[in-house]
Parts: structure tokens; C-alpha cells; sequence
């Protein structure tokens, strides 16, 4: 199960200079092996780092409030041989342990997946968000390898 960040001081919304610096802020504390690669998209910014055995991606759609963060991981390729019982396992584990993230199916792949609008987004949430789908895609990849890759 994923441990709750919790801001240390009440959180305030983030002015839209920040989004970048508070991304890259909180990737540098969490990632683990070589230096995260970043790149430029037409509108934003993706990022990726390893955490653990898990690749992250962290995506900032744009600049303006109505833009999105979306953070993801791939954690088992498809096809699997139990679709089933893959179905089963991902829809209680939604349920009971993913708190903001939820797992998805994309690209035939397994994905720890979470995203959020910008409007009113605190620094607090991003670490969040980042943390907790970086935590879940390194719990659960090699666990969901070993049962249904």
C-alpha cells in the first residue's frame, strides 16, 4: 500500500512559473540510477525516470489551468495468458490500494496511471501524485510479472 505524503505547512495553488520547477524538484528526489531524461512536447514538458524497477513519465499538457499533469508507468506488457484473472486482480486493487492513481490498460500494456487538471494544483499534490504512482508501479510490476506475465 502506497504511504500518504502529506504537506508540512498549508498548501496554497501553485502560480503556473512553478509547475516545472516543482516537477523537476520532485523527480530529482525520487529517482534512482542514471539522470532523468526530459523532453519538449508541442504544448509542454515529459519527463522519465526510474524509480526502482519502474519506469515513470511525468507529463505537463500545457501551461494554463486547463491543462493536465499526467503521470504514468508501464507495469506488465500484454497479451497475458489469465485476461480474467488479470482483470480481477487490477479492479480490486483500484478499489483498495491506488488512492489518486488507478490501473489502466494502454498501448498493450498495464499502467499505474494518475492525471489532474492544473486549476488550483498545489505543490503538495504534484509530490503526491508523482510519488504515489511511482511507489505502486514499483510494488506491483515484478508482483504482477510473476502472476500473469
Amino acid at each position: 500500500m502506497v504511504s500518504e505524503v502529506r504537506p508540512s505547512s498549508p498548501s496554497l495553488a501553485v502560480d503556473s512559473t512553478d509547475w516545472v520547477e516543482i516537477i523537476e524538484t520532485v523527480i530529482s528526489g525520487l529517482h534512482q540510477g542514471e539522470a532523468p531524461l526530459v523532453g519538449q512536447t508541442e504544448t509542454g514538458k515529459i519527463w522519465m525516470f526510474r524509480y526502482g524497477s519502474a519506469e515513470v513519465f511525468v507529463q505537463l499538457s500545457g501551461y494554463s489551468e486547463e491543462d493536465f499533469l499526467t503521470i504514468w508507468s508501464p507495469v506488465l506488457a500484454l497479451p497475458v495468458a489469465d485476461l480474467l484473472g488479470l482483470y480481477r486482480r487490477l479492479l480490486s486493487l483500484n478499489w483498495l490500494t491506488t488512492l489518486e492513481a488507478h490501473f489502466a490498460i494502454a498501448e498493450e500494456q498495464v499502467q499505474v496511471v494518475a492525471t489532474r487538471t492544473l486549476a488550483g494544483i498545489t505543490a503538495a499534490e504534484i509530490a503526491r501524485l508523482i510519488t504515489i504512482v511511482a511507489t505502486l508501479a514499483d510494488d506491483y510490476d515484478d508482483a504482477l510479472q510473476a502472476e500473469f506475465g
